[in-house]
């Protein structure tokens, strides 16, 4: 597996990072991956809430970003689109995609919405969740061990940002 990553300005203000991976599984089984809760919990989010278009969920992610996002759109198997944050200045937009190719999946994710200075610690964390997606289908079991709160990262997925975010600082934003 190599993650692809990307950053780019929607505005001075404002930004988007965009990465993407091409995993061994179906779309199906990636679909399921990264919308049920039990299995988001392995490698992204504890999640509770309402997973349906125009539900809102609450999510801890193992970075430590926890709150509120709106479902906009759940094509299964192919287009999920959220808001985080909706109607605060904080307010983003969490899009991902699903490609078949032959027996492999592509999942490309965008954040768009956030701060452009702040890009490369984004860009960081998408490509970390994304490996850690592509170790939880090959473990199928969780990939954070010691768990992780809002207040506390967990540590692999800490050790991996802190490992990536210098190589995103050098990066162009487009």
């Amino acid at each position: 597996m190599k993650t692809i990553g990307s950053m780019h300005a929607i505005d001075q203000m404002s930004g988007a990072v965009r990465v993407e991976e091409l995993y061994d599984t179906d779309i199906r089984d990636l679909w399921e991956a990264c919308t049920s809760h039990e299995r988001l919990a392995r490698w992204l989010a504890k999640i509770s809430g309402d997973l349906q278009v125009g539900g809102i969920v609450e999510m801890t992610f193992t970075s430590t970003w926890s709150g509120p996002a709106r479902i906009e759109v759940c094509d299964a198997p192919r287009h999920l689109l959220l808001t985080t944050e909706p109607g605060t200045e904080d307010e983003s937009q969490l899009e991902a995609w699903f490609t078949e190719e032959g027996s492999q999946t592509r999942l490309v994710v965008e954040e768009r919405g956030l701060p452009v200075d702040k890009l490369h610690f984004h860009g960081a964390g998408w490509q970390v969740h994304l490996e850690d997606l592509g170790r939880s289908l090959r473990q199928d079991d969780s990939v954070h061990p010691d768990g992780w709160s809002a207040t506390n990262a967990s540590p692999t997925w800490r050790n991996r940002w802190v490992e990536l975010t210098p190589y995103y600082e050098a990066m162009s934003v487009e």
